[in-house]
C-alpha cells in the first residue's frame, strides 16, 4: 500500500472537510489542525499535526496524544520541519512525541530531512541517519517515517530521482538496523499532482507527504 498524507499546516476548516466526504481509499490520510479533528475522523482517515510529548498537565496550548485519539484520530506528525525549524524541536523531543502517540495507539509519522546548508556541505546521510536513529524511540514498531528536504518544502525545489533514491535507499538501511525494515518510507517536499506520480515509483518510497 502506498500512502497519500495531506498536511494541512495552520489551513482548512470544516466547510473543506465535505470535499473530501466520499475518499475513503486506502492509505489515503489528512493531517489537520486539532479543532477539526473530531469532525474529520467522521469522514476519512485522519491524522493530528503534532502532539505534546507530556501525557496531561499545565501545558497551555498543548494537545495530548491521548486527546487526539479520542477524537478517533489514528495518526500524527512529529519532527516536520517546521517544528524543528521555528520551534528548535530536538530529535530526543521527536521521540518522546513518538513514544507518547505509541502509548496511546496512535502511528507517529516521524519526519526528518536536511537543510540546504547540510546538503550542500555534503552531510545530507549524515544528517538524516542521526536524525532517523534518534527521533525513533525503543520501542517503535508502527510508525512511518517522512524524509522532507528542508531545502524543498514550499520552494518549488525538488530533489533529483538519484537524490531521493540514495536517500530513501539509507533510510531503509537504517531502519533495518533498527529491527524496522517493514516501516513504510515516505517522501515529502514540493509534492504535487504532475511529480507525485513518478516519484512513488522510486524504489524504497511507499508514499508521499503533501503540505
Amino acid at each position: 500500500m502506498k500512502y497519500v498524507i495531506g498536511n494541512w499546516k495552520m489551513n482548512g476548516s470544516i466547510s473543506l472537510l465535505a470535499e473530501f466526504k466520499n475518499i475513503y481509499t486506502e492509505g489515503v490520510i489528512l493531517c489537520v489542525p486539532a479543532q477539526i479533528l473530531s469532525e474529520s475522523s467522521k469522514i476519512i482517515e485522519t491524522g493530528a499535526e503534532d502532539c505534546s510529548a507530556h501525557e496531561d498537565g499545565a501545558f497551555t496550548g498543548e494537545i495530548s496524544a491521548k486527546m487526539i485519539a479520542e477524537t478517533g484520530a489514528k495518526y500524527v506528525i512529529v519532527g516536520h520541519s517546521e517544528r524543528r525549524q521555528y520551534w528548535n524541536e530536538s530529535s530526543k523531543l521527536v521521540s518522546e512525541k513518538a513514544s507518547m502517540a505509541l502509548k496511546h495507539g496512535l502511528t507517529p509519522i516521524i519526519c526528518v530531512g536536511e537543510t540546504q546548508q547540510q546538503k550542500e556541505s555534503g552531510k545530507t546521510l549524515e544528517i538524516i541517519e542521526n536524525q532517523v536513529q534518534e527521533s525513533i524511540p525503543a520501542e517503535a514498531k508502527n510508525i512511518i517515517v517522512a524524509y522532507e528536504p528542508v531545502w524543498a518544502i514550499g520552494t518549488g525545489l525538488v530533489p533529483t530521482t538519484d537524490d531521493i533514491k540514495s536517500v530513501h535507499a539509507h533510510i531503509a538501511e537504517t531502519l533495518k538496523k533498527l529491527g524496522l525494515q517493514h516501516t513504510a518510507i515516505l517522501y515529502g517536499g514540493s509534492v504535487k499532482a504532475s511529480n507525485a506520480g513518478e516519484i512513488m515509483q522510486i524504489p524504497h518510497v511507499g508514499g508521499v507527504l503533501v503540505g
